[in-house]
């Protein structure tokens, strides 16, 4: 009969350490699956007949990739972006509802205008015909836009529009953000991955796999339509200040 001690089931768990101290944890959260790979390059000693007289192992490699579902700020800057993070994010108001005012000034004041960041375009409601930005002194089919108050010409009076732009979200906890720096080559952030599964039949039964420094290498958020995104994310492990590698614990 064949142990089933170690059957796992699942996608897992899986969390990122960053380097350093009193580093803080990140799991991957809404994890979706992880792939594990171990190869090494191989060296092969043949005479004269078909098939090698000696094998030798060269180089070897460790990757990983992992698909998730949260878009997880930290996470992607502790892994792979290692810029300044802060607190507060830019969000988005989309086709915001508004009108040109009847009277002078004909303008239309956005409704986050106290944290206004940049304009993402303003056009008809009734026809969807974008207007056309503008410096100064805007005609029909134009506008301006200043902190968030957006000039148009009188000819427009009355308008209805849709408007779109972007504001800063200031609040504590109200997300995160960072300013992607262009770096000097060769600088990468560094973590130590931790990932277990467990048997839904057995309780205690687990196996659990700890890389000690690993960096990512590729980072991919697509977006389809009537679906959910999962960003997927792809790292390489390489030997700590020890000599080792890292550690697998199995149940049997």
């Amino acid at each position: 009969m064949s142990n089933t001690t170690s059957v796992a089931f699942g996608s897992g768990v899986l969390i990122a350490t960053p380097s350093g101290a009193n580093a803080t944890p990140v799991q991957f959260g809404a994890l979706q699956d992880v792939s594990l790979d171990f190869s090494f390059a191989s060296k092969q000693l043949f005479g004269q007949y078909q098939f090698p007289i000696a094998f030798a192992r060269g180089e070897g490699k460790i990757s990983g990739k992992a698909k998730f579902a949260n878009i997880d700020g930290p996470l992607y800057n502790n892994c792979f972006f290692g810029q300044t993070q802060t607190t507060g994010q830019k969000l988005w108001s989309y086709n915001e509802a508004g009108a040109v005012s009847a009277s002078s000034p004909y303008n239309y004041t956005c409704a986050n205008a106290a944290n206004f960041d940049e304009d993402l375009g303003v056009v008809y409601a009734s026809s969807g015909l974008a207007l056309t930005k503008v410096a100064t002194t805007p005609a029909v089919g134009q506008y301006t836009v200043a902190a968030g108050v957006y000039g148009f010409s009188s000819g427009d009076a009355g308008r209805a529009l849709l408007v779109s732009y972007s504001y800063t979200q200031l609040a504590s906890g109200s997300g995160s953000h960072m300013l992607l720096a262009n770096k000097v080559m060769g600088t990468a952030p560094t973590f130590q991955i931790d990932f277990y599964q467990t048997n839904p039949n057995l309780g205690g039964a687990q196996w659990s796999l700890r890389l000690y420094n690993c960096v990512s290498t590729k980072l991919s958020v697509a977006s389809k339509n009537q679906d959910f995104v999962v960003p997927e994310m792809d790292f390489e492990a390489f030997a700590n200040a020890a000599n080792s590698i890292g550690e697998i614990n199995t149940a049997v």
